[in-house]
């Protein structure tokens, strides 16, 4: 067995690892909404008060914010599937 399998092996069956998983995908979720809170209203209500070049970089900030929510949604359904705990 590798190194790198070993220390994948460990990781599965390493309970606080899905915990700390769970806590950081948590914050991730709620950073992430916040983010794309502001993004969307810099992006469409107040994209008049904003320069082109802001407007642009609002709209793909808006992008990137939805993605890490969808990832870290993700990443929160397998810790706690992991945790034996019910996932919604």
């Amino acid at each position: 067995m590798t190194y790198h399998n070993a220390v994948c092996s460990q990781l599965i069956t390493d309970p606080d690892f899905y915990l700390r998983l769970l806590i950081g995908a948590n914050w991730a979720l709620l950073l992430s909404c916040l983010s794309l809170g502001v993004t969307v209203l810099f992006s469409y209500p107040l994209a008049n008060l904003l320069s082109i070049k802001l407007q642009i970089v609002a709209h793909i900030s808006t992008i990137i914010a939805a993605t890490i929510l969808k990832t870290s949604y993700v990443l929160r359904c397998i810790a706690l599937s992991s945790l034996g705990r019910e996932v919604r």
